[in-house]
């Protein structure tokens, strides 16, 4: 079983209560993901998140190919963290958690997402070639769209990490 881990770590020059109050609520995740992912929410994202939250997308990961990703929260902290599970989608496993940091100029946005794709060998040689390049577009894409949203931190270094684990 090969599982592998994306960290993505963004300084933004903003409070805690501005960081929550955007990542926390789920109608934000379409502003920051790239348009040619066709990110549609289907249900399930009219409140901020509570533990058992489930909320339904429509995903397009690649050209002509459509899914279905049904999320849980399955954990909540207020102004600290938040995780999300997925239950139905196209992982064998998406386990994300989210966490705020105060900085003394700000915050620090720390993504740390373990997953595991389906399909055996198929998966494990689709993941350079595909699903690792997707991400990191995906996780590059929220940068960018961060920092025109909130502005950056200056000395501070965004940073995205792909790695088996």
């Amino acid at each position: 079983m090969q599982l592998y881990q994306l960290k993505s770590r963004q300084a933004l020059p903003i409070t805690k209560e501005q960081a929550w109050n955007f990542f926390s609520s789920p109608k934000n995740l379409k502003v920051i993901t790239p348009e040619h992912m066709g990110f549609h929410i289907l249900d399930g994202a009219d409140t901020a998140i509570f533990p058992g939250q489930i909320i339904q997308y429509l995903v397009k990961p690649f050209p002509f190919y459509s899914v279905k990703w049904v999320t849980e929260i399955t954990h909540v902290e207020p102004g600290k963290f938040f995780v999300d599970e997925q239950r139905f989608g196209p992982y064998a496993l998406w386990h994300h958690k989210h966490f705020i940091k105060p900085l003394e100029k700000g915050v620090e946005m720390l993504d740390v997402v373990d997953y595991k794709l389906p399909f055996g060998i198929l998966g494990r040689i689709a993941h350079p070639i595909l699903v690792k390049k997707q991400l990191e577009k995906i996780f590059n894409f929220r940068e960018q769209k961060l920092t025109e949203l909130f502005g950056k931190i200056e000395g501070e270094a965004s940073r995205l990490e792909l790695k088996s684990i």
